[in-house]
């Protein structure tokens, strides 16, 4: 069974010419429709196992990289005008010598929260101006990162310029600033900090790393924070967490730290006093927030977090179910009722979590089998009541059933002693104090 019909991704969607506008040749052909994605039974199956796979990260990208480019695509028609065909056509020039790197800044998480804040307020009759020379700024970024000569002028805000994927120049007068292609070589740069070990960087520059509008994690109402400018005491701080989580991850389980490195490109770090370990958000594609944390913490928060994005790639093409967003549904890692979506998330991440936690387990890892066990006895509870929603769609159900398939596969290799056990009587304990805190959702809890 095939999902949808193929779609592939494109490079940089045609740029539209408004009514007196000077012609802009075309670079590449319109990004694809989303709905024309295809997603096998098989590669459905193995993305709801979240056990990582090429086929499943080959789609998770090509449908961030295909929305992306349709999100784009909207923004140069909400926004015509000389302004905008020079920006876009300085990101051709670039595309043209070093297509990889315009990917790069395009594809950025911070560039689809700006695309997509910039489409509302382009859209909305009241409200704050859209920040269309964040246009600027990714064009320049582009052509510095492409190595080709060009000559842009941009203007500085709170007396800083930032440059995603590059950093932040901090110009020495106010007003308008002329860039060239040596702009960068300026002594007043303060560059994005690269984690060690990949591609993935520490964001805490990037005014875009987190949406103004819409600072949740999916499916719940948890306020994120993100921190301030970090001092070089916090990104060194930061880059031996990075590192001891990494090494991990590679110990414990190298298949998903590369998918972590596959699918990550920028780690926001959260403010102090965060409630959340751990966030991702829908419109930054590709990037985690954390907070600072032990690697063995990092380590299970990456995992976690990736798996929501995993999920929220497959939602964008495919649908799981047809529920509202009522918090009805009791899910043991949070206090709070939840609805089908947060649920689903939820359930999702945690079973990577078990797994993981397994492979740590197997390889020796100090009190890794509690965690598994602990896990995993809150995603077989929940299992239930997601396997038996009325508002699943059936390639909804499919997936759920696929999820439920790598639980019960877990018994292959399960906790030495009672460990099972203990924790789902300690689960049926914590169930049975949630439905008297919540008795009008007692039947929808599944037992």
């Amino acid at each position: 069974m095939t999902h949808g019909t193929d779609a592939a991704p494109a490079g940089l969607p045609a740029q539209r010419t408004a009514p007196g506008d000077p012609a802009t040749a075309p670079a590449t052909a319109p990004a694809p429709d989303l709905a024309r994605f295809s997603v096998s039974s098989h590669t459905l199956r193995v993305l709801a196992s979240t056990e990582p796979s090429a086929e499943g990260t080959r789609l998770v990208r090509d449908v961030r990289r295909s929305k992306r480019l349709l999100l784009l695509r909207a923004v140069l028609d909400a926004a015509p005008g000389a302004d905008t065909a020079e920006c876009w056509a300085l990101l051709e020039e670039a595309e043209r010598r070093d297509p990889e790197a315009v990917h790069d800044v395009l594809h950025y998480p911070a560039t689809g929260v700006w695309a997509e804040e910039t489409l509302r307020r382009l859209h909305a009759p009241q409200g704050p101006e859209p920040d269309l020379g964040h246009l600027g700024a990714l064009a320049v970024a582009a052509a510095l990162r492409a190595g080709i000569g060009f000559k842009a002028t941009l203007r500085p805000v709170n007396g800083r310029l930032v440059l995603p994927t590059l950093g932040l120049l901090r110009p020495d007068r106010p007003g308008r600033l002329a860039l060239t292609e040596r702009s960068w070589d300026s002594a007043d740069i303060l560059p994005l900090h690269p984690l060690p070990g990949g591609r993935t960087a520490l964001d805490d520059l990037d005014p875009y790393r987190v949406p103004a509008t819409d600072r949740t994690a999916p499916g719940g109402p948890a306020p994120v924070r993100p921190a301030r400018r970090l001092t070089p005491k916090g990104h060194k701080r930061w880059d031996i967490q990075w590192s001891g989580a990494l090494t991990l991850l590679e110990r414990y389980d190298s298949a998903r730290a590369e998918e972590i490195g596959r699918l990550l490109r920028s780690v926001v770090p959260l403010a102090g006093g965060s409630r959340s370990t751990g966030a991702t958000l829908p419109a930054a594609a590709g990037s985690v927030l954390a907070r600072a944390q032990a690697p063995p913490a990092l380590a299970a928060t990456l995992v976690h977090e990736v798996q929501h994005g995993k999920l929220a790639a497959l939602a964008d093409v495919l649908t799981l179910h047809t529920a509202d967003r009522t918090p009805r549904h009791w899910a043991p890692w949070r206090a709070d009722p939840r609805p089908l979506e947060g649920l689903l998330h939820g359930a999702y991440a945690h079973l990577a979590l078990a797994g993981y936690w397994q492979h740590a387990a197997l390889y020796g890892a100090r009190g890794a089998w509690a965690q598994h066990a602990r896990v995993r006895a809150q995603v077989a509870a929940v299992l239930p009541a997601l396997r038996a929603h009325p508002a699943l769609t059936v390639t909804g159900r499919e997936f759920v059933d696929g999820m439920a398939a790598a639980e019960r596969a877990m018994d292959a290799t399960p906790p030495p002693g009672n460990q099972h056990a203990t924790a789902r009587r300690t689960l049926e304990r914590e169930r049975g104090a949630w439905c008297e805190a919540h008795p009008e959702l007692a039947p929808f809890v599944q037992v």
